[in-house]
C-alpha cells in the first residue's frame, strides 16, 4: 500500500505545480485552445468547441512525461 501513497502525493505535488503554472503564466497562455486545427463554431443560439490540436499537443506532452517518469522511477 506505501507505494500507491508515494504515487498519490506525487500526482499532488503535480496538480499543485501545473497549477501554479496556470495561476502565474495565465496571461501568457492564451494561445492555448486558440490554436490551428481547433474547431469553433458560433451561430445565434449555438456555440461548438473541439480542440483537437491544443488534445494532441496535451496528449504529446502527457506521454513524453510520463516516459520521462517511468524511465527514472
Amino acid at each position: 500500500m506505501q507505494p500507491f501513497g508515494k504515487y498519490i502525493v506525487i500526482i499532488g505535488i503535480a496538480i499543485v505545480v501545473i497549477g501554479l503554472i496556470v495561476w502565474l503564466a495565465g496571461d501568457k497562455l492564451g494561445w492555448f485552445g486558440n490554436l490551428p486545427g481547433d474547431i469553433r463554431v458560433e451561430r445565434e443560439n449555438f456555440k461548438f468547441y473541439m480542440p483537437i490540436t491544443s488534445m494532441i499537443l496535451v496528449s504529446i506532452l502527457l506521454s513524453l512525461l510520463l516516459w520521462v517518469f517511468r524511465r527514472f522511477f
